[in-house]
């Protein structure tokens, strides 16, 4: 993707280089502890090099910033990537931003192919039974497309409510063609 505002930067997380100027943040960075291959590589990418990007575009002077996070966030879960997730929302929170929007969509649909990532069975069979039971389904449960949590992220940053905002799926659905049409 090219854009005149767009700058990409191919970096080690770990020793990140000072960022220019910037005024808003998006982080849409994650892996699964499958990919990652244990829970601390798991860490690694989605709590410490967000937090690492979060805190550079802090100190850079961001004020706003989107997150792409996980619907089970909870820093207190049972389970290990609900937990991560969780602390690292809990953490941001910290930062000092005037105002953090957190996208917590269900499952993702979109064409994983040019990104190198597998092949994920559970989602394939997640997919076709949110389509047989979709009118059973309450919305925030739905499976979302990437692009509407992109859409969606981009608007809350743009409209920059103080405080932390959480965008569910049912409030993304759609969002890539609203954007459109706006």
């Amino acid at each position: 993707m090219t854009h005149p505002k767009l700058t990409q930067h191919i970096v080690d997380f770990a020793a990140l280089p000072e960022l220019p100027q910037i005024d808003d943040v998006f982080i849409c960075l994650g892996t699964t502890i499958k990919v990652a291959g244990s829970q601390a590589a798991f860490r690694a990418v989605d709590y410490d090099a967000v937090m690492a990007i979060a805190q550079a575009g802090r100190a850079r002077g961001a004020t706003k910033l989107g997150v792409v996070s996980a619907m089970g966030a909870n820093p207190e879960s049972r389970v290990f990537y609900n937990r991560v997730k969780g602390e690292m929302e809990a953490a941001l929170s910290k930062l000092g931003y005037s105002s953090i929007s957190v996208a917590r969509p269900s499952l993702l649909v979109g064409n994983r192919g040019p990104l190198d990532q597998p092949v994920r069975p559970g989602e394939h069979i997640g997919l076709m039974a949110s389509r047989i039971f979709k009118p059973l389904i309450p919305v925030n449960y739905l499976p979302v497309h990437a692009a509407d949590v992109a859409a969606g992220l981009v608007q809350a940053v743009k409209t920059g409510q103080p405080g932390v905002q959480r965008l569910l799926s049912g409030a993304l659905q759609g969002a890539a063609v609203r954007a459109a049409e706006a």
